[in-house]
């Protein structure tokens, strides 16, 4: 019915779709700052997220594991209780958390699934 070379041609031309498909419906969620989550929040409660900010000064809690991660004009206090932290969480450092974001006790709160800081050695001289 179809030649050799017709048959090759379409498996790769179908399997290149497949690919393609399977590329684009599983592309990341895009990581979004503390100021763009927080200029409208409601949109993004209960919703999976990943965000990025830095550490404020003085606020990481490690008795109620949180800490605030601010932008530069908003801050979000962030909840890593069950998060899978990297080394090197420390005041002033640049985060990217991933997790829920929530609406408790008339604030809201981020809670983490993972936090990854940056590797300020790779930035010295």
């Amino acid at each position: 019915m179809f030649t050799r070379r017709t048959r090759l041609l379409i498996t790769g031309g179908l399997l290149t779709l497949i690919i393609l498909g399977a590329v684009i419906l599983q592309s990341p969620e895009p990581t979004r700052t503390v100021d763009e989550i927080m200029e409208s929040p409601n949109g993004y409660v209960g919703e999976d997220i990943a965000i990025r900010g830095e550490v404020k000064d003085g606020t990481i809690n490690n008795s109620t594991m949180t800490f605030i991660l601010h932008g530069s004009d908003y801050e979000i206090l962030v909840d890593f209780v069950d998060a899978s932290v990297s080394n090197g969480l420390d005041d002033n450092r640049t985060v990217y958390a991933k997790g829920v974001l929530k609406f408790i006790d008339s604030k809201y709160v981020f809670e983490a699934e993972i936090i990854k800081t940056s590797c300020p050695s790779k930035y010295e001289e």
